[in-house]
């Protein structure tokens, strides 16, 4: 079972392989380009690799790689801009998404300013999702820290009508008629920056991910928060009291066995540095109840870099590869779901974003 894991860097992406050997790592793709967005599409048989690269020079982009990196392709046109009556431009691409398990060619975007687009033909070209564009919250969404952007996508597996979508600020909204009409989905999850703590919408979501085995239950990353959702991402409940801290960035759900996610935690709120400035990776196997702390092969030394929220992600292994890359340009895998680690690469620009398949 060979493994691949993309790493988005802020000058580049690297491709990491694993054979039952030694890490290999590529050579750099898209220098100097940021790179914040990657999907590992293995919806077609023949694995794709999706990225969104920003240069400072010529702007944001998508390209696509159909033989695991070795060629790419980029569109003369962009694939996703603004239609002109919005008169909004596209800033960068926060997430790629890979749609329907049964619809290859439908594919994602998140962007900043905070817009969903949709891709009907395997991400070549995208179009603008009105429904949520012209939400009537969105005049007033403003921008986190990083900016304004949607950052999380989650079709549900069950129908293609219904998904879930995660911003920075806005909060969490939900469709189920195919992005018509969008629902807010923050009941519970408290604002730290505005006077109302319970607003409808407005909180400061980090990052949202699916249970593996529920698709009704969600985990939330929010800045000072985690939480999780047991009716669809409607209602929010706190699981952060286990845990060492309560803010962070990343959550992620292991691919299939109920209850399980991992967690990085930070001291809030502008520090932003690991949690007792210890590297390491809380799991819980309870859907929160409890969380235990995993450092077996992760360095012991005082750790300072923090964890960005899309760098961390588990593959579809069996046992389930968990990895995470820091700002230090260091990159982690753990191939039997977090019990102990190895490190990937290191000396790497700042790493923005991970996403891990098996191929």
């Amino acid at each position: 079972m060979a493994r691949l894991v993309a790493i988005g860097t802020e000058k580049g992406l690297f491709l990491a392989t694993h054979d039952g050997g030694e890490w290999e790592v590529s050579a750099l793709h898209f220098a100097v380009k940021s790179v914040y967005a990657v999907a590992i599409d293995t919806r077609g048989g023949t694995p794709r690799i999706l990225v969104g690269a920003s240069s400072a020079h010529w702007g944001p982009s998508v390209a696509i790689s159909s033989d695991l990196g070795r060629t790419w392709v980029e569109p003369d046109d962009p694939a996703i801009v603004f239609p002109e009556d919005t008169g909004a431009a596209l800033e960068r691409v926060w997430q790629l998404a890979p749609g329907p398990a049964d619809r290859p060619e439908i594919v994602y975007a998140g962007t900043e300013p905070s817009a969903l687009f949709r891709s009907e033909d395997g991400g070549r070209s995208f179009s603008l999702v009105r429904g949520l564009w012209e939400h009537p919250h969105r005049p007033t969404w403003e921008p986190g820290g990083g900016g304004q952007a949607i950052h999380t996508i989650l079709p549900d597996p069950r129908d293609d009508g219904r998904m879930v979508v995660a911003m920075s600020t806005g909060g969490v909204y939900r469709t189920a008629d195919r992005g018509e009409t969008w629902t807010p989905g923050n009941a519970g999850i408290r604002a730290v920056h505005v006077p109302d703590p319970f607003p409808e919408y407005g909180q400061c979501v980090h990052k949202v991910a699916r249970d593996g085995a529920d698709p009704d239950r969600f985990y939330a990353q929010v800045h000072h928060g985690v939480y999780r959702s047991d009716d669809g991402a409607a209602s929010w409940t706190s699981i952060a009291d286990p845990l060492p801290g309560d803010f962070g960035f990343p959550i992620v759900a292991h691919p299939s066995r109920p209850g399980t996610i991992y967690n990085f935690p930070m001291i809030a709120d502008m520090d932003r540095f690991p949690a007792d400035h210890r590297c390491r990776v809380y799991r819980s196997r309870d859907a929160g109840a409890s969380w235990e702390p995993l450092s077996a092969g992760l360095p012991s030394a005082p750790f300072y870099p923090s964890v960005l929220r899309d760098a961390m992600c588990v593959d579809a292994g069996d046992p389930a590869g968990v990895y995470f890359g820091a700002k230090s340009g260091e990159v982690f895998a753990s191939l039997d779901e977090g019990d102990s680690w190895t490190r990937v690469a290191a000396h790497l620009p700042a790493v923005l974003c991970v996403r891990a398949a098996v191929i």
